[in-house]
């Protein structure tokens, strides 16, 4: 199929403020599909979960679509998807539930490749325990984390091992079924960050050998909210601090407080929106889905090769992004020029492209980049040609102008 971008921008309203948007890492853009979704989910009755007035039915309908919607985008168990605040606070609570399993000498595996958020959780936990962490090193000048890398630090205290399937800061996406392999091979469980790989490749929770999965809806056209996968046999077995009165079942024995409704409802429609990108597609919508990827990742690989060459044609960048199996995020830092001023030259023109390390700051580091990271540029399903000519055009002109001057 011919992937129609003009008819993808065309369902989003931010687009119109003409921007070019390479900020998806961070959070993408929103579709109309989902911003009505949203918008009718609050326009009708809603109250608790329940099956007696119209608000009860409601609610209860909207939470098992979405738990349907988000088994159909990982390949899961609806019985075993997970809604939390965040990735972030979901890891957070898994962690401090999974440490209730673990005794001093255990040990936990991280690696330095991995946002925060699936490092600092397991390292707090472990040392609420007395358990043992051990780091996994990626290789800076490759970018790439083996799954040897992860090997070098199993053994057989190992309890757990959190490892990202995509970096956000440089894109890397690490071999995940064969790391799955060797973590249970040694008798631990697997914690995969997909946040940034949902975004950008089909996701299958069953092939890549993770028991647990978390991911973000405003990563791929959503609202604001976590998702967690697993199976419903490990989530029975696991006992979260709780209120009394809630629920002992599976999954929502981990979901504490009140559902954001209308945010699930938008998550649906996030789902529904990225199965409509190959409008060829036919078949039951985890089928669609999986058509609808391949035709993002052909329409991601193009414009990222012609990233690539434009940026090797301007010298004094370099691209910390090497990885042979990586999303379309590059990372670039500028010879002698700061990547914040970088960053605000793209924006008065026009071109969104933060600079940091992200929460990626162990990564930062271990590229030699300190705290400060670089410039991060990343797409979307609604990048251009155009947007991505725009990118090389602007920082053109920021290599023209001189330190200092805007």
């Amino acid at each position: 199929m011919t992937y129609d971008i003009t008819a993808v921008r065309a369902q989003f309203p931010a687009l119109k403020a003409g921007s070019a948007h390479f900020d998806g890492p961070g959070g993408t853009q929103t579709p109309l599909p989902v911003i009505e979704a949203v918008s009718e989910a609050l326009a009708n009755p809603l109250a608790n979960r329940g099956h007696i007035t119209a608000g009860e039915r409601n609610a209860e309908a909207l939470v098992r679509s979405a738990r349907q919607a988000m088994a159909d985008l990982l390949g899961a168990d609806p019985a075993a998807i997970v809604f939390g605040r965040s990735a972030t606070a979901l890891t957070y609570d898994f962690s401090r539930t999974l440490a209730k399993t673990w005794s001093p000498g255990d040990e936990v595996v991280v690696s330095r490749l991995d946002h925060d958020s699936n490092i600092r959780p397991w390292i707090q936990a472990a040392e609420t325990v007395g358990a043992t962490v051990r780091w996994a090193d990626f290789d800076p000048a490759t970018g790439e984390l083996t799954p040897d890398d992860i090997s070098a630090r199993l053994g057989d205290r190992t309890r757990l091992v959190a490892v990202t399937a995509a970096s956000n800061l440089i894109g890397t996406r690490p071999a995940i079924p064969e790391i799955s392999r060797r973590v249970h091979a040694a008798g631990a469980l697997l914690y995969v960050d997909g946040v940034h790989y949902a975004a950008h490749a089909h996701v299958d929770i069953r092939q890549l050998g993770a028991d647990f999965l978390v991911c973000s809806p405003y990563k791929f056209l959503g609202p604001h909210l976590g998702v967690l996968a697993s199976r419903p046999e490990l989530l029975e077995t696991l006992t979260p601090d709780k209120l009394l009165p809630s629920t002992n079942a599976v999954p929502e024995r981990f979901e504490f407080g009140t559902l954001p409704y209308e945010f699930l409802a938008g998550t649906r429609a996030a789902v529904d929106f990225l199965a409509t990108l190959d409008p060829d597609a036919e078949g039951s919508r985890r089928e669609r889905l999986a058509s609808a990827y391949a035709a993002l990742e052909r329409h991601e690989d193009t414009l990222r090769r012609r990233m690539d060459e434009g940026l090797a044609a301007l010298g004094p960048v370099t691209v910390h992004s090497r990885a042979a199996d990586r999303t379309p995020t590059l990372l670039l830092t500028i010879d002698g020029r700061d990547t914040t001023d970088a960053c605000r030259h793209l924006a008065g023109r026009g071109v969104d492209a933060p600079s940091g390390s992200f929460y990626a700051v162990e990564a930062s580091r271990r590229l030699g980049l300190g705290d400060t990271g670089g410039l991060r540029v990343g797409l979307a399903p609604y990048t251009s040609t155009e947007d991505v000519d725009r990118l090389l055009e602007a920082l053109s002109d920021f290599l023209r102008t001189p330190a200092g001057h805007g």
